[in-house]
């Protein structure tokens, strides 16, 4: 029997799932891997994977399946994940999760469960739009929670106004995270998320895997739900 523990945390942007990973990663001692930190390392490595993803990702082409699971292949078999990982941005299609499903059956072990952090898309662009942190530490603060804020009109009126936030607290000045900035980046990759999950949820409802949370809950609820659950699986 396996004493490993796999966890995949799903949730929309807004959602919460990078305070609740780092949650799970300090409560259950094992790491929270994130294919897109993943793949933002290959950039600089030098060996004969990263060289094959770099090419991919230089000529515009999608990255296939197979090198995704590849990828992450390759950090499942460092030290610190012997005994288990918490999965963010992985699996995104089928034949992903099939293979990661395999891959575990392979070495004795088993995904233990999907926990899926629900927000209405809404609220979800709302919340990420509306998202400051401090400079350096992106410690997420909202619009409603002891911020400061108005829209400022740019010197140039060609550009859009500029968000202008400071802490309540502290007067400490917060800024947009680059990737927040755009309304149509944001909503575009709240419409590839809701897509993907459309195929994923019933994939691991079948297999009774799927736990979902009510994102919308303040975060120490949603932090006692996952921890619930996850007691509930734990070998």
């Amino acid at each position: 029997m396996s004493l490993s523990l796999y966890i995949l945390l799903m949730g929309v942007q807004g959602s919460g799932k990078g305070t609740q990973a780092a949650f799970l990663q300090n409560e259950t001692n094992i790491p929270h891997i994130s294919t897109g930190d993943l793949f933002r390392a290959m950039k600089t490595r030098t060996d004969d994977l990263a060289r094959s993803i770099q090419e991919t990702m230089n000529s515009g082409k999608l990255i296939s399946d197979e090198q995704t699971n590849a990828v992450v292949k390759d950090r499942l078999a460092q030290q610190d994940a012997a005994n288990g990982a918490i999965l963010d941005g992985y699996p995104r299609t089928i034949p992903q999760a099939e293979w990661l499903e395999n891959h575990l059956t392979e070495q004795g072990k088993k995904l233990n469960a999907v926990i899926l952090l629900q927000l209405d898309p809404y609220v979800a662009f709302k919340r990420t739009f509306g998202r400051v942190g401090a400079k350096g530490e992106y410690n997420i603060y909202y619009n409603d929670e002891g911020v400061k804020s108005q829209f400022v009109d740019h010197d140039e009126k060609a550009y859009p106004p500029r968000l202008d936030a400071t802490l309540s607290a502290t007067g400490e000045k917060l800024l947009r995270r680059p990737d927040d900035a755009s309304a149509d980046a944001i909503l575009k990759r709240i419409d590839t998320f809701m897509a993907e999950t459309q195929v994923l949820i019933p994939h691991y409802r079948h297999k009774r895997l799927l736990y979902e949370i009510p994102a919308e809950q303040p975060i120490d609820v949603v932090r006692f739900a996952i921890k619930h659950i996850v007691d509930s699986v734990k070998p």
